[in-house]
């Protein structure tokens, strides 16, 4: 069978193209770039969600890649508003070109993946067996036709695919401005990022340090409106004349530095800097036909804080393990059945448009205005304080605004669209705010021990097959000897090859809320698709059928 085609070698096509190829699946990334990473002020923040995604991956250089934050501080002018210690916080915070870098080196060390630079796609088609692509050398301007099997467009804010497929990208163009710069500089409160409001210098609405490896710090400074309102989306990394660049920028830093360093400039070096304007943007679709949509390609994000990148990575974990079941259950067969791969637009496109109505309410409380209006927004929605967690939330990559989704089902047992909760900030389900055992949540990180006896982490056995995950207390008391040919062992082993999806046998002392000898069915990506008491064999059956879009019960609860 023909491999997949990913357009486009960001961090998302380079993260898709791993995941595939980890489930052995030969994929073809063409890059309209040089494959260079050159050094941006962009960074990016991960939870523990898509750390563990990247470290299954092949990216190992998180530890030296990226800073680990002690603390998370709101400052409103000289007041301490919000203090969250973050000690043992799995939030990490690192460059994105230093990302990018890091999965580029583990892809040219994967023989599945080819590479392919400055290759610029022009033309694209597709029919019941696969995709055509054909490609313009940016440099000799030759042209090569490309089959694959199916095709992500991962190329960005102004996709070639998006429009080349003719998705709407509908939304709103500047909703948040900002300056960012990187800075090596010693600031006062190591290893703490802080977000200012309203800072005692002069001249800035909003100040941001946030703490990177060797020194240096990312720093953002709220910009007023006024950006013109172009009908295409802007590319995220473009720098605006005049915003960032001579004088302009120079004052912030100083001003800024100063003001937290008590009245004093310490020496710096400013290294980066660049304009970003935050859209909010949500295409039509996310598939059409064997074409796929995913990251800034799909969806833009990125005022309060929140990371667009993160979700990006989401995408191509979810997207990843069903078009390799697809790839190998329908090699060379016709198109696959729609709930499988139909599946990615409902749950990716329902999470990020459910986050995008969370920053439509919870912007007019998180935006301070001026005059009477400050005065009337105080009588209406209460203190700053009483908001600020919201802020933390985008800018830490949890809760509404950054933490992992769930992805519950509809009343007909088809993964349905992510329910709306009503009130201000409330616009998707989140799986911290779900039990643990609630179909669609992402299971959490417990022990687990293999059934050859080796202990290890529930995610590190994510990202290929299914997961049979047995609740058995007392397996960390006795021997695995003692246990692994007895009780239900034997029969899971049999339904774990029975299913119509490869599935791996794990046992665990303990999960949350689940009762002993419970069996958990999860997905490659982590999330729940259900759970039977004891090891019923034909619920178990029935869960994976609909979890691959064989039948109806896909996410529902066998026991329900």
């Amino acid at each position: 069978m023909d491999p997949v085609i990913v357009v486009g070698a960001g961090p998302v096509g380079l993260a898709l193209a791993l995941a595939l190829a980890r489930n052995e699946v030969p994929s073809i990334v063409l890059d309209e770039g040089a494959g260079l990473c050159p050094e941006s002020p962009r960074t990016v923040v991960l939870g523990s969600d898509t750390t563990s995604f990247l470290t299954r991956l092949g990216y190992t250089r998180a530890e030296s890649d990226a800073a680990r934050w002690d603390a998370f501080t709101i400052w409103r002018r000289r007041t301490e508003v919000l203090r969250l210690p973050l000690d043992g916080s799995p939030v990490l915070h690192l460059a994105q070109h230093r990302l990018q870098r890091g999965l580029r080196d583990a892809v040219t060390a994967t023989p599945l993946i080819q590479l392919v630079p400055l290759s610029r796609v022009v033309e694209l088609e597709q029919d019941r067996d696969g995709v055509s692509v054909r490609t313009e050398h940016t440099q000799d301007g030759s042209r090569t036709w490309w089959r694959g099997s199916h095709l992500v467009g991962c190329d960005g804010a102004r996709s070639t695919v998006r429009r080349l497929l003719k998705i709407r990208f509908p939304g709103r163009p500047a909703v948040d401005r900002h300056a960012m710069a990187t800075v090596r500089v010693d600031l006062p409160f190591h290893g703490e990022a802080r977000l200012h409001r309203e800072p005692p210098w002069r001249g800035d609405r909003e100040a941001c340090a946030r703490p990177l490896p060797d020194g240096l710090w990312r720093l953002d400074w709220r910009l007023p409106p006024g950006r013109p309102q172009p009908s295409e989306p802007i590319d995220p990394h473009a720098t605006w004349p005049g915003i960032v660049t001579g004088d302009t920028l120079l004052t912030r830093v100083k001003a800024t530095l100063t003001g937290w360093c008590g009245g004093e400039l310490p020496t710096y070096e400013l290294l980066a800097a660049a304009d970003h304007t935050a859209q909010q943007r949500l295409a039509a679709r996310f598939r059409s036909g064997r074409c796929f949509l995913a990251g800034d390609a799909a969806h833009l994000h990125g005022a309060l804080g929140m990371q667009n990148l993160a979700d990006g990575l989401r995408d191509a974990d979810n997207l990843a393990w069903r078009l390799a079941l697809a790839w190998h259950l329908h090699s060379g067969g016709p198109q696959p059945g729609g709930s499988l791969l139909d599946g990615y637009e409902t749950e990716r496109r329902g999470a990020v448009g459910a986050r995008l109505r969370a920053v439509d309410q919870s912007m007019p409380l998180l935006r301070p205005l001026r005059g009477w209006q400050q005065t009337r927004r105080s009588l209406l929605t209460g203190s700053f304080r009483k908001h600020a967690p919201l802020l933390a939330d985008g800018q830490l990559g949890t809760g509404r605004f950054g933490g992992a989704p769930a992805y519950p089902a509809a009343p007909s047992g088809v993964p349905g669209r992510v329910p709306v909760q009503r009130g201000p900030g409330r616009g998707t389900s989140l799986t911290e705010s779900l039990p643990a055992t609630a179909p669609g949540v992402l299971v959490p990180d417990v022990p687990v021990v293999t059934t050859e006896g080796a202990t290890d982490q529930l995610r590190s056995h994510l990202g290929g097959g299914f997961l049979l995950l047995l609740v058995a207390p007392g397996t960390a008391v006795w021997a695995s000897q003692h246990w692994l040919g007895a009780g239900l062992m034997p029969r899971l082993a049999e339904v774990a090859t029975a299913l119509p999806v490869p599935a791996e046998v794990l046992v665990t002392e303990e999960y949350p809320g689940a009762d002993p000898h419970t069996v958990l069915l999860i997905r490659p990506d982590g999330h729940l698709v259900g759970t039977t008491q004891g090891c019923r064999a034909d619920a178990l059956l029935a869960l994976a059928d609909g979890a691959r879009g064989g039948g109806p019960g896909a996410l529902a609860s066998a026991d329900s």
